[in-house]
């Protein structure tokens, strides 16, 4: 086999929150080690128009929705991920080589359930990666997840395979946690292999804390986690809602706006209300969820994995990323839960990635493992019988 070549590979995510586009523009190449060399050169982000981003929450819980609408989505988000590569590439005067497009979720459905007769587990990302190849006149990787699906894994997470090539450890444990739409956490013992790392996701972060915020104030989300803050946590409801199956379901397991989507929040809002909850309260409370469930998941699955596979290492940081690292209310209450377990709270930016920018670098990651015929999932997080090469490849 030739040896992978250096590129300039854009990588392209646009999240459960669907609040936007965010571009990584990274340089990629092999090192002597065997994990890829990874130089993040900058990162842009793009909100959705209001109507695109209406459309996209539409097609997320929709019981019913014509093709047409779909098809429709489905080239309009073609162009708008196109549009954002051309912005970041012009902002930071690199041309990519690659695209890595994770394209925008509309269903994921990681665990098997019966379909006519066949018990199947399923993914739809949408973002058609043909506008994108033909405008930007370069291959485009996308599409990732149904690979790791069809080898049995539940398509989720797989950012894992970049916090291992970037932030895994010989000397200290590393949980890096994802606060996007979805909580997702992967735990690297210190001096592990790749075949050792843990990864799930724990349930919700932003998605219901953005739809409680729009609902009550008409606003996307809780700028610094101010609402929450001057809100009182309705403690029973967030200790009802932990007994739930999802919370204590073992890991390889992953969720979405499937399980915390529309229905759900009007269940938690009704629920908080009968309670007397006012609208702060409630956002509050969703933020207690989110802080909580995380918080459990690490004591009930993280904990005892890394004393197991790291006994003597008594050192642990927690790496957060994603836009909730921004909620000032949320990571005060992680902080405060994970000093007595004796994990240290640190974002991204301290380890020189971007909060916002990991998940846009794992899909450029992915995409040179894809375009190089390397396998991108690791099966110990999703529960795939074996790696797998991800994702489409579209000529330019």
């Amino acid at each position: 086999m030739t040896k992978p070549k250096s590129l300039v590979v854009a990588g392209v995510m646009s999240g459960t929150s669907a609040d936007g586009v965010d571009v990584a523009l990274c340089r990629i190449g092999s090192s002597t080690t065997g994990t890829p060399r990874i130089r993040l050169i900058g990162m842009t982000s793009h909100r959705y128009p209001k109507p695109l981003r209406e459309a996209v929450l539409a097609a997320m819980d929709a019981k019913a929705i014509s093709v047409a609408a779909l098809s429709r989505l489905n080239w309009r988000l073609g162009e708008v991920y196109a549009d954002a590569i051309e912005q970041a590439a012009a902002e930071f005067k690199v041309k990519a080589g690659l695209v890595g497009c994770h394209g925008q979720t509309i269903y994921h459905q990681g665990a098997a359930s019966k379909y006519l007769g066949s018990a199947i587990r399923c993914t739809w990302q949408t973002g058609e990666a043909s506008v994108i190849a033909e405008r930007l006149r370069v291959p485009v990787v996308s599409d990732f997840r149904p690979a790791d699906l069809a080898a049995g894994g539940q398509g989720a997470p797989l950012v894992p395979m970049l916090d291992y090539a970037l932030f895994r450890s010989g000397s200290v444990n590393r949980v890096l946690q994802n606060l996007g739409g979805i909580a997702n956490m992967t735990a690297i013992p210190a001096g592990a292999g790749v075949e050792e790392v843990l990864a799930f996701d724990s349930g919700p972060s932003n998605v219901i804390i953005d739809a409680c915020m729009m609902r009550l104030f008409g606003k996307a989300f809780d700028r610094n986690g101010a609402t929450a803050k001057r809100g009182t946590v309705v403690s029973s409801i967030v200790e009802q809602l932990l007994r739930e199956p999802y919370f204590s379901a073992l890991p390889p397991k992953s969720c979405g706006r499937e399980e915390f989507g529309e229905r759900y929040v009007e269940r938690f809002i009704s629920q908080c209300r009968k309670t007397g909850a006012k609208d702060a309260d409630i956002v509050a409370t969703a933020t207690a969820l989110t802080s909580a469930s995380i918080l459990a998941a690490y004591r009930r699955f993280v904990l005892p994995y890394l004393s197991q596979k790291a006994p003597t290492t008594r050192s642990t940081e927690y790496v957060v990323a994603g836009g909730g690292a921004k909620n000032a209310t949320m990571m005060k209450w992680l902080r405060e839960g994970l000093a007595p377990m004796g994990a240290k709270l640190r974002t991204t930016d301290d380890l020189g990635v971007p909060t916002q920018a990991k998940e846009g670098v794992a899909f450029a990651l992915l995409a040179w493992l894809t375009w190089h015929r390397l396998p991108g999932n690791i099966p110990s997080a999703t529960g795939a019988s074996r790696p797998a090469i991800l994702g489409k490849v579209t000529h330019g």
